[in-house]
């Protein structure tokens, strides 16, 4: 008797292979790529800002690359063509950047492997590297994707802050507007924060509410008593929070 052949004997068509996973640093470019790009304006206008000021371009680049603070970089431009003190310099960069001691609150450096990995992580903590490493599809990001994302906005600023720099001759003085790129971009950072924190509706309107209290009550330092008053209800909260008793 012949016995037909049954479907397991029959030849299995190949598994397809699976698909290919980007590297940490393809995913990083692709992370922070629309948020380089709105880097992009602010650092030709501060390349374009130490010509102006009478400084030689390179002053751009080795602002962009050793110092890293964004906004205190175009006041100290204005400070060294004033030749101030390094006491004002000092006081004036720790008032501008105290920000960043409350960014370590949530920011994952503790994903970071590697001390030199943590040290470059820590200089390269920016406003923008921490709007995009503290939402909630960043919870999974590697340590190598983390370090990578902040090196290429680290990059764009650089690069931007020199071309601005040797271009800033040809920049007439008629175009306005390069000043609220920053503004424009943590706009549309915080609007996606918001939007990953559609089920804490509390969360967004207390920030908003010490940034109205920090502005009537502390007008000159506005900035470092909204993170204090915002840093401290959101501990209070928490503390409230977890003393509330449970019901089974």
């Amino acid at each position: 008797m012949r016995i037909s052949p049954t479907l397991a004997d029959a030849p299995q068509p190949a598994a397809a292979p699976p698909p290919p996973q980007r590297s940490a640093a393809q995913a990083a470019f692709r992370d922070c790529a629309s948020v380089g790009l709105g880097m992009l304006p602010l650092g030709l206008a501060f390349g374009a800002l130490v010509i102006q000021s009478g400084l030689d371009w390179w002053w751009a680049g080795l602002s962009a690359a050793l110092i890293y603070g964004g906004s205190f970089e175009f006041l100290l431009i204005g400070m060294v063509t004033a030749v101030a003190p390094l006491a004002s310099i000092a006081v004036a960069a720790f008032l501008v950047q105290a920000r960043h001691v409350f960014y370590t609150l949530s920011f994952p450096l503790h994903r970071v492997q590697g001390r030199l990995a943590k040290t470059y992580s820590t200089f390269a903590l920016t406003d923008e590297a921490y709007a995009l490493t503290s939402t909630k599809q960043s919870r999974g990001w590697s340590s190598r994707r983390i370090l990578w994302l902040q090196f290429f906005m680290h990059l764009y600023w650089a690069c931007s802050a020199v071309t601005g720099a040797l271009l800033g001759s040809l920049i007439p003085d008629s175009v306005t507007g390069l000043d609220f790129a920053l503004t424009a971009l943590f706009a549309v950072l915080a609007l996606d924060a918001v939007r990953d924190l559609r089920g804490d509706l509390p969360t967004p309107v207390l920030a908003a509410l010490c940034a109205l209290a920090a502005r009537l009550l502390f007008p000159h330092e506005m900035l470092l008593a909204a993170f204090a008053l915002f840093a401290a209800g959101l501990l209070a909260r928490h503390l409230a929070t977890r003393r509330k008793p449970t019901h089974a």
